[in-house]
């Protein structure tokens, strides 16, 4: 049942599969035809027959696989083989199963996706290791032109999860109000992941994680400070169900993809750049600008630098068919849905087509991908002007390739190639007017931000607002090249640097390349833990007065530390922290390992960790300061050194 590294002190199947029991008689042997046993199998408080959470069944000559059945699989004896299976649409969840009048044994159910008869089946030995076992991972973050590969300990099988998963089922406001439906309810994986999605954030409910996006994390911690799904989800249900501190984005939907595999949905996290955040649902996000080109945050209407969620992959039979396989969910509470801080799941291919009246919430996620995007200049006087701008969102949909560690673009499952014709039906289904109709013919200037090879946090450096003039005329512009941190889902923090030339003169063909210098001593103290700034040129052509703006994110880059500790004079003492996780290697703790000692001169420094996997002795991983970030031990992926 691929249930082995759950452990062994409790029984954990999959639906839709005989699993088996061996009973020894106390007197008395078993003979066919001769011996009669009544079974029955309950789940949740309320069981019922009529609901699918109670069946009562007696044996046959042979299992059928597509309800309760029971058989004996061994010769006549004193012990018994006794081959039961669960119909593969049966809830999941905690069962009893009553033999005759007393034997009791309880067990664990979780979907099944290596059985053909269940929906979340997937026909893939290769995707369902990546999708369904795989305890680590890759989180992508950075921005659409600098991605960042984040490791992340997904942990599903550690010790304590399936009990933590469990009970954010059982924990669930349909639960408290209605038990024995919604027992009933878990039968269906598209019910669970929206339980999920809303369960995983703490908005309604006793869910898992609080999300925070401030630099304040009083309380809590700093989101970027986990490495891994495991130590969340304890804390949570060691703590009784009161919420985690702190999570954003990318720890949604980790969490996310750690409960929807525990449970036995495939699933995977991805990443969306440049992500619409649509609070009216027109399907359109509104941008204004003063006439320095800085934003002016007159709408809810926001551009994520990057948005995380996941995907789950299942049928859809509430559907018309072709829309089964991956279906995007997003547990980061952003918008409500029936009331609710949820969202999906939506097939991703209603999103492509346009398909906007399918569950769940595919106008929300359409937007995040395929929005149109409007940019107003506000003047002073306070009249406002639609300007010229060249933004797009849905950029580089990245999630972490089958069986290596390479990136996938999956872009193009969520969206068609830019000007395509099926971009253009799309968009007439969506009841929503084509990006190309809505661009306004170029007047022959243009604009565009270019940034340095190198951009590292701590250093100075350049970047570029590059502007041409395409036009037969010469052209008298002003630009405003201005720069301010920003954190990634798009709030605006201080400035970091700017420019304003009043007379910027272009000759027909002319192209100038305008320098905005980044000084560390300007910009140190007004980033963000996300490293990012925003840059936005902004062009005024004094002649037709229009305006062109060009936006781009960076990410500054943390300096590559490299510590290899030699000493040339006296001797000194060093003070440096090592943590290790790995999904189990470290029984799922985070090992911390202090370096403390005097270093002679000429000496290199090493800290030995030791630590016991769970199913292995005791070994030794020896770390040198200038190790990767991800350290590859025999036998292991993966192992995280922060």
């Amino acid at each position: 049942h691929r249930t082995e590294l759950n452990g062994v002190e409790q029984l954990i199947v999959r639906r839709g599969q005989p699993f088996t029991i061996n009973l020894h008689l106390r007197s008395g042997g078993y003979k066919p035809g001769g011996s009669a046993l009544n079974l029955t199998v309950e789940t949740g408080p309320q069981p019922s027959d009529q609901y699918g959470t109670r069946a009562s069944f007696g044996l046959i000559d042979q299992i059928d696989t597509s309800r309760w059945s029971a058989a004996v699989t061994s010769p006549p004896g004193y012990m018994v083989s006794l081959s039961i299976c669960s119909p593969p649409d049966a809830p999941i969840g905690r069962w009893r199963l009553t033999l005759g009048q007393g034997g009791l044994v309880e067990f664990v159910l979780l979907y099944n996706p290596w059985c053909t008869g269940d929906v979340v089946y997937m026909d893939s030995e290769e995707k369902l290791t990546e999708y369904v076992l795989a305890q680590d991972g890759i989180i992508y973050r950075g921005s659409w032109k600098y991605l960042i590969p984040t490791p992340w300990n997904f942990g599903q099988f550690e010790d304590g999860i399936l009990e933590a998963c469990l009970r954010i089922l059982e924990m669930n406001p349909k639960c408290l109000r209605n038990p024995g439906k919604d027992a009933s309810g878990r039968k269906n994986p598209i019910y669970v992941s929206r339980v999920l999605s809303a369960m995983v954030n703490c908005n309604d409910d006793k869910g898992v994680l609080l999300g925070r996006w401030t630099n304040d994390y009083d309380g809590g911690v700093s989101p970027l400070s986990w490495k891994g799904s495991v130590e969340i989800l304890r804390n949570w249900d060691t703590n009784a169900c009161q919420p985690v501190r702190f999570g954003q984005c990318w720890v949604f939907a980790a969490v996310a993809c750690s409960v929807s595999r525990a449970l036995g949905i495939p699933c995977r996290v991805v990443t969306n750049y440049n992500s619409a955040h649509d609070t009216n649902s027109n399907l359109v996000i509104e941008r204004y600008v003063d006439e320095n080109g800085q934003l002016v945050q007159k709408s809810r209407d926001m551009i994520w630098n990057y948005h995380c969620w996941v995907e789950n992959w299942m049928t859809r039979p509430d559907l018309k068919p072709g829309y089964d396989g991956w279906q995007a969910m997003d547990p980061t509470p952003q918008e409500k849905s029936e009331g609710v801080y949820c969202c999906g799941p939506i097939p991703l291919k209603a999103i492509k087509e346009g398909e906007l009246t399918y569950k769940y919430d595919a106008p929300f996620v359409f937007a995040e991908v395929n929005a149109d995007v409007h940019t107003f200049m506000k003047r002073k006087d306070g009249s406002t002007e639609k300007i010229i701008s060249s933004v797009q969102v849905g950029l580089k949909i990245s999630t972490k390739s089958v069986g290596s560690d390479r990136r996938e673009d999956i872009t193009h499952l969520y969206k068609y190639p830019e000007g395509s014709d099926e971009e253009r039906e799309a968009f007439t289904k969506a009841n929503h007017q084509n990006k190309l109709l809505q661009q306004q013919t170029n007047a022959g200037l243009l604009i565009a931000i270019k940034v340095s090879a190198e951009m590292k946090k701590g250093c100075d450096f350049d970047v570029f607002a590059v502007v041409m003039n395409n036009t037969p005329n010469g052209k008298k512009c002003r630009l405003v090249f201005g720069s301010r941190a920003v954190s990634y889902n798009g709030i605006l923090g201080e400035n970091c640097g700017f420019k304003d030339l009043l007379n910027v003169e272009l000759a027909p063909g002319e192209e100038k390349r305008v320098p905005l210098r980044m000084n560390y001593s300007k910009y140190a103290e007004n980033l963000t833990e996300d490293n990012l700034i925003r840059l936005a040129a902004l062009l005024l052509d004094y002649g037709t007065r229009e305006a062109y703006l060009a936006v781009r994110n960076i990410v500054l880059e943390n300096p590559e530390i490299k510590v290899r500790v030699r000493f040339l004079g006296n001797p000194k003492r060093t003070n440096c922290c090592f943590t290790v996780e790995g999904s189990n290697l470290t029984g799922g703790q985070i090992i911390t390992e202090k370096l403390n000692s005097t270093v002679e001169p000429g000496q290199d420094a090493k800290v030995k960790i030791y630590f016991t996997p769970t199913h292995s002795g005791q070994r030794k991983l020896v770390v040198d300061f200038d190790s990767n970030k991800l350290c590859h031990v025999k036998g292991y992926r993966n192992v995280i050194i922060g």
